[in-house]
């Protein structure tokens, strides 16, 4: 069996492989997960600009305990969702970044589907 990391390098040329069929004019919402914080970010591709940004440090949660947990993913995915459809932004592809799709990542994009956009 090959070790974690392996599994993980494989996992993402896969799904950035996937991405790069998509069709043109939906943009990506990349999530990137780190020990302390959580961070999304929409972006089009055919432009090579981020269109929103939302993280567990973005400022709409100043002066809230927001860390790492399930919760504080569920948080930022309801503010990307809502930033997402404020720039008028209503369809995405989901680029996980090679994690699975487990914990934060799920809880994540669970909550921006419940915000409103669509994967």
């Amino acid at each position: 069996m090959k070790d974690k990391w392996t599994r993980y390098e494989y996992r993402r040329t896969r799904t950035r492989g996937k991405l790069a069929q998509r069709p043109e004019g939906r943009p990506r919402l990349s999530v990137q997960r780190s020990l302390n914080h959580l961070y999304a970010q929409v972006i089009d591709d055919g432009q090579g600009k981020t269109l929103v940004f939302a993280s567990s440090l973005s400022k709409e949660f100043k002066g809230q305990k927001v860390g790492k947990n399930l919760a504080a993913a569920k948080k930022v995915g309801e503010l990307i969702a809502q930033k997402a459809l404020a720039a008028g932004v209503k369809e995405v592809a989901f680029d996980r970044g090679g994690r699975i799709y487990h914990g934060r990542v799920k809880a994540l994009a669970e909550a921006a589907r419940a915000g409103g956009l669509k994967f």
